[in-house]
């Protein structure tokens, strides 16, 4: 699967170079429609959630296990909504680095990161919720500003599973240091 999102990257890059923005919600659109698709899948023999804890537990532990090959190693909420997913080996992020000529510039600025909302406008974005790189590595060449890219994929799969179970919610994405990222997932009340 990752090597799929590798490729539509890449592909979308080419295609409309100039407007990262149309491709980036291209692509978490395509994410939505998996993560819909999945979640249908998955849950098809269970019983119905009852609240909303156990459909996030389901997506950390079931879903994620399913997708991503493994649980999400931490899992944090402030009670009002907003969970935040970490993952300290994310597996479609282990054949990426980032060029080290792109990190200054990352760190010491935001660089605007994937944010997915069930509705079609673009929502606010919460505070931390940009992407910020941090990592030294240098394997691929990856720019920066081009990981944002590899976000929007995994973004649209969690909110299309959550949407499903029936969450509305934003999905946004943050790499820490690769492959370590994370989602913050904010509940529409």
């Amino acid at each position: 699967m990752e090597l799929l999102e590798m490729e539509m990257v890449a592909g979308y890059a080419q295609r409309l170079g100039d407007r990262p923005d149309i491709a980036g919600r291209r692509i978490e659109a395509i994410g939505f429609q998996v993560g819909q698709q999945l979640a249908e899948r998955y849950t098809k023999d269970r019983n119905r959630f009852t609240d909303l804890i156990e459909i996030i537990k389901f997506v950390c532990k079931d879903f994620w296990a399913q997708v991503f090959r493994k649980q999400v190693d931490n899992l944090r909420t402030n009670h009002r909504g907003v969970f935040v997913l970490q993952d300290n080996k994310f597996r479609w992020f282990t054949r990426l680095s980032a060029d080290p000529a792109s990190l200054p510039t990352a760190t010491a600025g935001m660089l605007p990161g994937p944010s997915s909302s069930s509705s079609g406008a673009s929502p606010p974005r919460p505070p931390g919720a940009d992407l910020s790189i941090t990592t030294p590595h240098d394997y691929n060449k990856v720019t920066a500003a081009s990981l944002a890219q590899f976000l929007y994929f995994p973004c649209g799969i969690i909110r299309g599973a959550l949407t499903s179970l029936g969450v509305p919610c934003t999905v946004s994405g943050e790499i820490v240091s690769l492959p370590t990222c994370s989602f913050t997932v904010c509940i529409k009340a």
